[in-house]
């Protein structure tokens, strides 16, 4: 099957870049949120993100017109009935995600891919609301989605082979580079890297090193872009908490469970970057 419509479900931050990807790959994108205000506020990022793109060279002002005019926002789900790849791109909540699948699922064409862009839920359970579980995926694409090349394509046991041959020719069409993974918690990237960061705020909750010689020693020792407890704060730190709690619950395995410190940074609201204060003071 050929994708030529493109749904989103949810324009934040990773719904609106992947809409802007999938937009700049020359693809007819509707995408929905759930009132007027955030709508209007994932094209505003949209928009803004290509602007910088042009500023940069990276874009030409005839490439960012003509994605501009693919692109169509709307506060109804049905608007997205024509789609022939819908990706959810809501919170990392089961329930949501679920009600989301099911709706979709009487929706769209019966020969239409529903994904999720989720970076630890299990597809499997998101599939099991639909009839049509052979089509369901997870495209779990990086932040920010312009920018970052990596696109996680996660295979339920139920996934058909056609699914997946068209899911990998999608990633390939708006640039990205795919790995597969299996449905498991956290999938290749996040199974790999959660561990590592919990490990970072361990140490630095026990006083092995201040969290700047921490996180110079993992950039200037292993060649990081950042360091961990920067990395964290790029994150959220309500993202990365959520994250470990969802692979906790699923391995029960130590090198899983949050620290203390990540718990009471949530609770304080310091979540990094986007409160202005995490492990760094942002303001």
């Amino acid at each position: 099957m050929q994708i030529k419509r493109v749904g989103v479900v949810g324009c934040g931050l990773m719904g609106s870049g992947i809409v802007e990807v999938c937009a700049r790959a020359g693809y007819n994108v509707v995408v929905r949120e759930v009132n007027a205000e955030l709508m209007e506020k994932g094209l505003q990022r949209i928009e803004g993100s290509m602007a910088k793109a042009v500023e940069k060279g990276k874009l030409t002002q005839a490439d960012m017109d003509a994605a501009w005019g693919r692109i169509k926002g709307t506060v109804a789900l049905e608007d997205l009935r024509d789609s022939d790849l819908v990706i959810e791109a809501v919170i990392e909540n089961m329930a949501e995600k679920k009600q989301i699948f099911a709706a979709l699922d009487k929706l769209v064409a019966p020969y239409a891919i529903l994904a999720s862009n989720t970076s630890s839920l299990c597809i499997t359970e998101m599939a099991s609301v639909t009839k049509r579980p052979d089509q369901v995926l997870g495209l779990h694409f990086f932040n920010p989605v312009p920018v970052m090349p990596l696109l996680e394509i996660v295979r339920t046991i139920l996934t058909s082979e056609e699914t997946l041959q068209t899911a990998k020719q999608f990633g390939a069409s708006v640039g990205k580079t795919i790995v597969v993974a299996k449905d498991t918690p956290g999938f290749i990237v996040n199974l790999l890297l959660v561990p590592y960061l919990l490990s970072a705020v361990r140490a630095f909750e026990n006083g092995v090193a201040t969290r700047e010689d921490i996180d110079t020693s993992m950039k200037l020792g292993c060649n990081h872009p950042m360091g961990p407890l920067t990395l964290l704060d790029f994150i959220g730190i309500d993202t990365a908490y959520y994250i470990a709690n969802v692979m906790y619950e699923e391995f029960r395995e130590p090198q899983y469970a949050p620290p203390p410190l990540l718990k009471r940074m949530v609770l304080a609201g310091h979540l990094g970057r986007k409160t202005g204060k995490g492990f760094y003071d942002y303001k």
